[in-house]
């Protein structure tokens, strides 16, 4: 007796149909938080100054409340430092090659440019991030003075059953600590089980820490961001220049403090 004739298969059906695809990820993409917390500044010829007043000239102003009558009036004048620190923005830069036979033959449904881009851009501003951190000239990690500097090699931990109260920043919850939010961020790393936590204070207006950009770039993408076409090589590659400016400015010396070797391994669980 003839057997029946099998059923068109998975895996033949398959090559008739078309498959749903991602575009490329990246596990390295984070909130980057500090990023979307900073108030951005625009500058010009890609400098900041920091105009101050000297220190040693203030503390000798006089100032009279209520002088009796025919007192002579205290007199007094301002006077800058001579020599404000200058932020010059940094460069955060990479370029890409891609293969035009390849843009060209392999394009659809995803343009292979575009995703080769925006994997690189995340990257960037991931290190864009890490550099408003960690550099040695304007991270913040390194401008706090001695006085705003304070070690701690145990952390404290209320066990009264209360669970710190919470508080919504885009979209998504964070502890607070008297009110102030307690932002992560894996930019601060963690060495033999301890961390840093930086305390800010943002905002021109409130003379607290802020980021610059500068705006209005050729070939600009985001704020302070630029994509530009470099032209084709003897390889037939496409190369493309990625480029992201920024720093960061610290107003006065107490806008930003750094608690350091804090013990971040142990932590109490609440059961809410």
């Amino acid at each position: 007796m003839a057997s029946e004739p099998a059923p068109l298969g998975a895996a033949a059906a398959r090559q008739l149909a078309n498959t749903t695809k991602t575009p490329p990820q990246w596990v390295g993409t984070t909130p980057r938080w500090l990023v979307s917390l900073l108030p951005w500044v625009p500058v010009e010829a890609g400098t900041y100054r920091v105009n101050k007043v000297k220190e040693a000239d203030a503390k000798g102003i006089g100032i009279e409340c209520s002088p009796s009558d025919g007192a002579e009036l205290p007199h007094a004048f301002v006077d800058y430092e001579e020599n404000p620190r200058e932020y010059t923005l940094s460069t955060v830069t990479t370029t890409l090659e891609v293969q035009t036979r390849i843009s060209d033959l392999y394009r659809s449904p995803m343009d292979q440019v575009r995703e080769q881009l925006g994997v690189l851009i995340e990257m960037v501003k991931e290190r864009q991030e890490n550099e408003l951190v960690n550099n040695a000239n304007y991270g913040l990690l390194s401008q706090p003075p001695p006085e705003m500097r304070a070690a701690s090699y145990r952390r404290i931990r209320p066990r009264r059953g209360v669970p710190p109260p919470t508080t919504t920043l885009f979209g998504s919850p964070f502890l607070t600590w008297r009110g102030i939010p307690l932002i992560p961020s894996d930019k601060l790393h963690i060495k033999d089980g301890a961390s840093n936590i930086l305390l800010m204070r943002t905002g021109e207006r409130k003379r607290g820490v802020v980021g610059l950009f500068q705006p209005g770039l050729p070939g600009e993408v985001s704020p302070s961001l630029t994509v530009r076409w470099m032209g084709i090589n003897q390889r037939g590659a496409a190369a493309y220049l990625v480029s992201l400016y920024c720093s960061a400015a610290v107003l006065t010396e107490d806008a930003v403090g750094v608690l350091e070797n804090v013990q971040v391994e142990k932590y109490h669980e609440y059961r809410y």
